[in-house]
């Protein structure tokens, strides 16, 4: 018990953001250039192989989709959340990744995302399977 409480005021003091229950996660519209469709460009060091593709859906309203590909698809939905001044991804499975936008790039766990028309192929089959909550709308 007492290495579950270090561990929580160590994660507090170097700014780490932890959610605990997702539904908790107030949802928050996309800030203005926010929303759209954004991928990975070229292999990246934080992805398993030269070939995986990572894909980040925004919604206006908030809703998110990180879908990442190499040799099957991974998807996972989420919202946007704010903290401070800073903007996160929370997804269903409760990791919270930063996004730093910078023109027509983001920052995103570890990778670089450019803005991009459409999602991947694979992406996209999954959303028509699976739309996000402000999709159906």
């Amino acid at each position: 018990m007492k290495k579950i409480a270090i561990i929580g005021a160590l994660l507090a003091l170097t700014g780490c953001v932890q959610v605990d229950n997702y539904k908790d996660v107030v949802k928050h519209p996309a800030p203005s250039g926010l929303s759209g469709v954004w991928q990975s460009e070229g292999p990246q060091s934080a992805m398993v192989s030269p070939e995986a593709i990572a894909t980040l859906v925004v919604t206006k309203e908030g809703d998110t989709l990180d879908c990442r590909q190499w040799v099957s698809v991974h998807a996972v939905p989420g919202k946007l959340m704010l903290n401070k001044d800073d903007m996160y991804n929370v997804t269903e499975k409760r990791d919270v990744y930063l996004i730093e936008r910078d023109g027509d790039r983001i920052s995103y766990d570890r990778m670089t995302l450019k803005r991009v028309d459409h999602p991947t192929q694979a992406c996209a089959d999954y959303l028509k399977k699976h739309p996000l909550v402000s999709a159906g709308k």
